[in-house]
């Protein structure tokens, strides 16, 4: 239960007078639309399971409406933030509003996609109001570079949210599922309105909750030879898998003779498959194929994160 002041939160007039205090005009480039309402934030946090024992890292607090909620709730907040204005009032903003908790916050200015140390114990949380740019590879890469987040709570646009939580089968199941999926159990966790953002989006937003997998997929290929397949795969979604992985395999022969290998049908396509028979696909890689990229675990678009999400219109996630 809370131990906070009522008005310790931000509202609407609140979040206002900040942003014309700082001189904050909302940008759509990096997808800035601030909460304004404490209900909603509230109810991130409980949908987020957030517990007094937590650390939790925020990407993108913008104002702070969701920091606050947060630091009700939680042991300690860990907030990453890129803009140069919204960084350097945040921590003044928790000190005049929450004084008590002020040494429970830590602020990292920096591009999320870069951040690979936080300050204090290590996070077991993550929640944040994802920029739709760049909501996949920042969702992924947190996920792969910080193992003791136990539960995430993100909330994107309601397309993306749709595509993490999708399942095998699903039209919008791809990239970003099995991505997803190889780190976490995935579940949609609700919808959220226009109207709790200033300015208002065009879209809908919703919260995906994911939760890590309490063993890691049983495979003895690594996550990079896994996620080239999956890339591959759907890469050309209309293709059979015997089609869409020859690149990969060095030809269409040698991507049949891993599928059949894997116990998977050639004529298959990626949407029908899920990330455990991606990676026996991976498994059975031809001897002398070529190699997919190694890079980070991050699907659909590169960009920089830290900001308040935005003006979604197209998830850019495959």
């Amino acid at each position: 239960m809370s131990t906070t002041e009522p008005d310790a939160l931000l509202g609407p007039a609140d979040i206002r007078e900040l942003a014309a205090t700082l001189g904050v005009r909302p940008t759509k480039q990096r997808g800035q639309n601030f909460v304004i309402d404490a209900n909603t934030v509230r109810r991130i946090v409980r949908t987020a399971e957030v517990r007094p024992d937590d650390v939790v890292v925020e990407i993108g607090p913008g104002l702070g409406s969701l920091t606050l909620a947060l630091l009700e709730a939680a042991r300690r907040v860990v907030a990453v933030e890129i803009d140069d204005v919204l960084a350097g009032a945040l921590p003044a903003t928790v000190a005049a509003r929450m004084p008590e908790r002020a040494d429970r916050f830590a602020l990292v200015h920096s591009d999320a996609m870069l951040v690979r140390e936080l300050p204090g114990p290590p996070p077991t949380a993550l929640v944040a109001n994802l920029p739709y740019n760049v909501a996949v590879p920042v969702l992924l890469t947190m996920l792969d570079r910080f193992p003791t987040i136990e539960r995430t709570l993100v909330m994107v646009q309601a397309e993306v949210a749709d595509r993490l939580a999708a399942r095998p089968g699903n039209k919008v199941y791809g990239v970003p599922s099995v991505k997803a999926n190889w780190y976490t159990d995935v579940k949609r966790a609700g919808s959220i309105g226009r109207k709790v953002f200033w300015p208002a989006p065009n879209v809908d937003s919703g919260l995906v909750s994911l939760v890590r997998r309490a063993e890691p997929v049983a495979t003895t290929a690594s996550k990079a030879e896994v996620f080239a397949v999956v890339d591959a795969a759907f890469a050309q979604r209309r293709k059979t898998l015997r089609a869409a992985l020859s690149g990969w395999a060095g030809s269409a022969p040698a991507a049949e003779a891993a599928l059949v290998a894997a116990g998977v049908s050639p004529q298959a396509r990626g949407e029908a498959l899920t990330v455990e028979e991606f990676a026996a696909i991976a498994e059975n890689k031809p001897v002398g194929s070529a190699t997919g990229d190694p890079s980070s675990g991050s699907a659909g678009g590169s960009g920089s994160a830290g900001s308040t999400a935005g003006d979604r219109t197209e998830g850019g996630a495959e």
